[in-house]
């Protein structure tokens, strides 16, 4: 069970020092939960977390939290690589992390960050001997990287990190300065975000979501081998592709100049949800307009998600209890 040691207080909107966050196994304001400077997963990135997504459907008068059993699932798996043991078992944390959406009584489109790490002050380089620590807090979020019109993108030259380095399959903390550089250096030269190639030279991913393809009508994606997250809302636009619209998805490597040649390109993620990309390099993709397969799926998606289409009511948790704001500002 979650237990709250908070005072009762009015809603705050926005992420806050007020907001509630769960922290050493309670819930409590978010300016509680704080670790010491020489924490071993500040000082050397050793921690992984998830990003999760909830919708407002104003509709309903519910928040549905997106694919929430298959974002725990990957979470352990990512602390698993860390050898870091959780406190609670998977049905637990969907608890916690429905319990921290829920005491902020957010009623707009949210982000959640459950985070795991090593939590020790200590400066050994080592995961086996460190205690480990865990936290889940919210806010609202709307577009991550978004243009009217489409992305315009560019080919990093910061390689994506190998899974021999780094497990590309585990959201490790410290894996995303590579991520960072990426998207940085992407900013400061006028692009919304950036293509990152493997140490060989063929398309990875984006700086924070997976890429695909468009050509001949058919849908193609870099596989889980050429160092990619294994991205959850990448298997829901699989599904919708193969399902909705019919259409053939390979899973398979891309050289460099076959994303120039592309009819249609676009990113997908947790935080980037479905964004076509226009422009790479400061060339037109296509006709340089968002591409009629892409916003089929953006559309889509942006229904399933707030639990407009029956097919996939599986995907969405609600958070609040029915009618829970009735009377409420």
């Amino acid at each position: 069970m979650v237990t709250d040691t908070r005072q009762t207080r009015p809603p705050t909107p926005g992420l806050t020092d007020d907001s509630v966050a769960y922290f050493k196994g309670r819930l409590c304001p978010l300016r509680d939960a704080t670790v010491n400077v020489a924490t071993h997963g500040l000082n050397y990135g050793t921690g992984c977390f998830e990003g999760i997504r909830a919708y407002w459907s104003p509709d309903d008068e519910q928040l549905y939290v997106l694919k929430l059993r298959e974002h725990v699932d990957r979470f352990f798996r990512s602390c698993a690589v860390l050898r870091i043991a959780l406190p609670l078992t998977r049905d637990e944390l969907c608890e916690v992390i429905l319990a921290v959406a829920r005491e902020n009584r957010y009623r707009s489109d949210i982000y959640i960050r459950p985070i795991a790490f090593k939590s020790s002050p200590s400066i050994k380089l080592t995961l086996s001997t460190i205690e480990d620590s865990f936290a889940v807090f919210a806010f609202p979020f709307g577009h991550y990287a978004h243009r009217e019109g489409g992305l315009h993108v560019c080919l990093s030259p910061w390689r994506r990190i190998d899974d021999t380095a780094i497990p590309t399959r585990a959201k490790v903390s410290g894996s995303y300065v590579n991520a960072a550089l990426a998207s940085d250096d992407a900013h400061l030269n006028g692009y919304d975000e950036a293509l990152m190639l493997s140490a060989n030279g063929t398309l990875s991913e984006a700086s924070s979501a997976n890429v695909f393809l468009v050509r001949g009508g058919e849908i193609i994606t870099p596989p889980l081998s050429d160092n990619i997250l294994e991205g959850i809302t990448r298997d829901a636009v699989i599904e919708l592709a193969r399902r909705e619209l019919g259409l053939l998805v390979q899973e398979r490597t891309v050289g460099r100049t076959e994303i120039y040649l592309a009819d249609e390109l676009f990113l997908t993620g947790t935080g980037v949800q479905i964004e076509p990309v226009t422009s790479v390099d400061q060339r037109l993709v296509a006709t340089g307009q968002p591409g009629p397969i892409t916003m089929a799926l953006a559309s889509m998606y942006g229904a399933a998600v707030r639990r407009a289409m029956p097919a996939y009511a599986s995907w969405c948790t609600p958070v609040y209890a029915q009618r829970e704001f009735t009377g409420a500002h």
